[in-house]
């Protein structure tokens, strides 16, 4: 998946201004690919250039204006295309899984500290995993319920569907790396007798 990709996907939602993208991203399509705002900003006038996407300026306080950017036929057009082709496996790149196969170069309280920081980063993530999918399957979620909103029944039901069992997977996954993170300490136990 391309930024572009996850970009449109968000706006196939409403249009949106920069800023609201930048919101709705970290709400909702940052949970299954992260980008920060200096990539975001770039990647809509870069999109706007190659025909994915139009703006309008929108009035913004007194005298300013704003751009609100629409996905244009191409750019769903693009957006299905890459919807409808195979996904080749990507290669894992964690620096979790790297270090743990070297925990034996650490002192065992530091690989503590390490297993702490991530099991309270995953009991984080996957509470605010399980929140978002409530309000998928309430249909209360912003940029779900606006996109719905233009949908026939049928329709909004695949998308609610579809999305909740993106999120299943997304739970899953944070469920399986507290096992993980648990079997850790049990490790450190048994090695260390802590």
């Amino acid at each position: 998946m391309s930024l572009r990709h996850a970009l449109i996907a968000l706006l196939t939602g409403r249009p949106m201004t920069g800023y609201d993208i930048s919101k709705s991203f970290s709400r909702s399509v940052a949970h299954v690919w992260h980008a920060p705002d200096s990539q975001i900003y770039p990647a809509l006038n870069r999109m706007e250039r190659d025909g994915l996407l139009t703006s309008v300026e929108r009035p913004w306080g007194k005298k300013g204006t704003k751009k609100e950017y629409h996905v244009t036929d191409a750019g769903l057009a693009e957006f299905r295309e890459w919807m409808e082709s195979p996904l080749a496996p990507q290669w894992q790149r964690d620096p979790a899984y790297l270090k743990a196969a070297y925990f034996d170069f650490a002192d065992p309280a530091a690989v503590r500290e390490q297993l702490r920081q991530q099991q309270e980063y995953w009991e984080e993530h996957l509470a605010m995993l399980e929140g978002t999918r409530a309000t998928l399957v309430d249909r209360t979620h912003p940029t779900l319920a606006a996109r719905i909103a233009k949908l026939t029944e049928r329709e909004a039901e695949l998308t609610v569907r579809y999305k909740i069992y993106a999120y299943d997977g997304l739970i899953a996954r944070a469920r399986t790396e507290l096992a993980w993170i648990q079997d850790g300490f049990a490790l450190l136990d048994e090695l260390h007798g802590v």
